[in-house]
């Protein structure tokens, strides 16, 4: 029994190393990837770049240092390893010290890392081409700058004048946590060895939201995802191609009925391949699937390479060989899959969810992060070749976690016929003599899938003060085939709700499970499905509803992404059937449950209204209830000591209600 874990210690929890990104040298004989470990004062995670041994053989070695961190590695051809920071130049000015803007640096095989270039306002993502080295990246100009110059001078003046207003002409305004303005992105590519003295090309303006930068290997074109459209219900993403060397716009990639985003050159630079996205209808779920977009010969032309594959593939990964390698989520899973030249896909691994995936020059070997539901993600190698094959772990930062219970499935048959599944944490005390109670945790989306790790709703937690924690795939899951997203589309709060109640009953039938102490808890859309429960059901001793849409008329119009949403429920003016029938507001009156509302004041996708909607209503109809608010943060709560008050107050919330316990007000509170 696992009675001394870090799940036990939720300062032990924040503190363990987060594994993100990995970047393979040209010749393939140094991996790298990024941990994040607290900093010295315990406030915030600091990145750092590791070396890993792609055959599994050395530990790894730790590359850099600085208390600013790095992130985003990427090797240029001569092997020296670029990568973005804030740190300080050495032997710098005092205010440029001072200046906390991300610079691309380049770290030599060996010698010390140099800045290579720079900005006024900071860099974005950046790519590099692969033969020649040029460099693409994103950073922003203010509106009536003419020039790198000019933007610095006028930035200048505003930080004197404390002057913060952004004037807007057109939307969007926010995306996610980010106040839009007062710059405008453009992309600029640098030539090999252009330092931040020298004048990068300008490729021209993206649109509002810079993402998903691709350079052709010879660093001729570059493509990149824009957002287009002049109406909000127009507003999507377009892949744009460009000449690097004028910034002329070549080929827009964009649709009514479609989006296009995450591009990826092939080997010759003749073509790109990224993701199109069927946009929703109200009818109708979006779908997604692998597109190729010709150039040269076949300039033009572009056609679905994944017609007949049933799940969502996610970012592309074109090899030198043509084969294209993505991931998908798939019944629980998200596998990598391999997409030969003949439009034959295989499935490479068997179980776990993957990310980051890079391929070797040759083609041989496809490297990627591997994570579970019950393990953290860490660096792996797969052989190409083969299907459905077992990883072979290499040796990285940080250590294997002790889990205080074990991981089973849970499935079950719903009202309409369709199979149902779901992961099922339980601890290690859990017996038919003392069946462990239980917490539902629904999941945002909500087209996604419990399959991975999660630092934030990470049920091990629960596990190590002795709950069952059952994470369902309701309708509108992905990895079910398009048909799950079907089921769920015309109603939020029907189909999937009826699903998320399936599976609680399948659960709380086993003898290890306490029926009678259950609580349900959710964040995003599984915020909004707790709000829901609340006003259908009372059979939940306790309900936790972080970053929860509550009144679905106001949310269209007050989200960062009111075009996707309307597409689905539509004109709250004009169509309002859906709102009247999935709208949590409208059964306020009926809920009796306690609940815990949880927000971060700069989560622009569910803004904070919502929460102050919801709690005022509690407050008015005399519900038990508390509200957590979070000034400085956005959708999810990030900074290390803010998630350890998170989980402390989810835990000693669910603890009095569920299991009878005396409140406890956590000591920061």
């Amino acid at each position: 029994m696992a009675d001394a874990t870090a799940f036990h210690d939720l300062s032990a929890f924040v503190a363990l190393p987060r594994i993100a990104g990995l970047a393979l040298s040209p010749d393939g004989t140094r991996l790298i990837t990024s941990a994040a470990e607290l900093s010295r004062d315990g406030t915030r995670y600091v990145p750092a770049l590791w070396e890993v041994d792609p055959a599994g053989e050395r530990e790894a070695v730790r590359l850099t240092r600085s208390e600013s961190g790095e992130s985003a590695p990427a090797f240029a051809p001569d092997g020296s390893l670029l990568f973005l920071s804030e740190r300080a130049v050495p032997d710098s000015a005092e205010d440029d010290k001072d200046r906390e803007e991300p610079a691309i640096w380049r770290l030599p095989v060996r010698g010390e890392a140099e800045r290579v270039l720079t900005r006024a306002g900071g860099i974005g993502g950046f790519a590099v081409a692969e033969s020649s080295g040029h460099i693409a990246f994103a950073a922003s100009l203010l509106t009536a700058a003419q020039d790198s110059e000019d933007d610095a001078r006028r930035r200048e003046a505003r930080e004197k004048a404390k002057v913060s207003a952004i004037l807007h002409d057109s939307g969007p305004v926010r995306y996610w946590d980010v106040d839009l303005g007062p710059g405008v992105p453009h992309v600029f590519v640098a030539r090999p060895g252009a330092d931040s003295a020298g004048a990068p090309v300008d490729a021209g303006a993206r649109g509002q939201i810079a993402e998903g930068i691709a350079a052709s290997p010879d660093g001729s074109l570059i493509a990149y995802t824009a957002y287009v459209g002049q109406l909000p219900q127009d507003k999507g993403m377009a892949v744009v191609i460009a000449d690097a060397s004028s910034g002329k716009r070549l080929h827009v990639l964009e649709s009514p009925d479609h989006e296009f985003s995450e591009p990826a050159f092939t080997p010759d630079g003749r073509a790109v391949v990224c993701l199109r996205f069927t946009r929703p209808t109200w009818e109708a779920s979006g779908n997604c699937t692998l597109w190729r977009f010709g150039l040269g010969d076949c300039e033009g032309s572009g056609r679905d390479l994944t017609p007949d594959f049933d799940q969502w593939p996610t970012r592309p990964v074109v090899a030198r060989t043509g084969e294209v390698f993505f991931t998908a989520d798939e019944f629980g899973h998200s596998p990598v899959f391999r997409l030969s030249p003949d439009g034959e896909v295989t499935r490479l691994t068997a179980s776990g969810a993957y990310g980051d995936v890079v391929v070797s020059a040759d083609g041989g070997s496809v490297y990627a992060l591997r994570n579970t539901v019950d393990s953290p993600p860490v660096p792996v190698r797969l052989r190409a070749d083969a299907g459905d094959q077992e990883p072979v772990r290499l040796k990285a930062p940080g250590a294997d976690v002790e889990l205080p219970g074990t991981l089973t499935e849970v499935h079950t048959t719903a009202d309409d016929g369709a199979a149902l599944r779901g992961w099922l944490v339980l601890p290690d005390a859990a017996a038919a003599d003392r069946p462990a109670p239980l917490l539902v945790f629904v999941h945002g989306g909500p087209q996604t899938s419990w399959n991975s790790w999660h630092w934030r709703w990470n049920p091990w937690n629960a596990a190590a003060r002795g709950y069952a924690v059952l994470m369902p795939d309701p309708a509108l899951s992905t990895g079910y085939g398009q048909h799950h997203h079907q089921r769920g589309w015309s109603g939020w709060g029907q189909q999937p709700y009826r699903d998320v109640m399936a599976l609680t009953d399948a659960t709380v039938a086993r003898d290890d499970i306490d029926e009678a102490r259950t609580g349900l808890l959710g964040g995003s859309y599984g915020g909004y499905m707790a709000n829901w429960v609340a006003g259908q059901t009372d059979r939940f001793r306790a309900i936790v509803s972080h970053a929860s849409l509550w009144n679905l008329p106001g949310f269209a119009g007050d989200t960062d992404s009111p075009a996707h949403f309307t597409r689905i429920f539509g004109d709250p003016l004009e169509r309002t059937e859906r709102y009247e029938e999935n709208s949590p507001h409208l059964h306020a009156k009926k809920i009796s449950t306690p609940m815990l509302v949880i927000h971060g004041a700069r989560d622009y996708r569910v803004p904070v209204g919502e929460a102050m909607a919801l709690w005022h209503d509690l407050l008015r109809f005399e519900v038990p209830a508390k509200y957590l608010y979070f000034p400085d943060e956005n959708h999810w709560i990030l900074s290390p000591n803010n998630a350890k008050v998170w989980y402390e107050t989810v835990l000693n919330f669910v603890d009095h209600h569920v299991l009878d316990k005396e409140w406890v007000r956590p000591a920061l509170l």
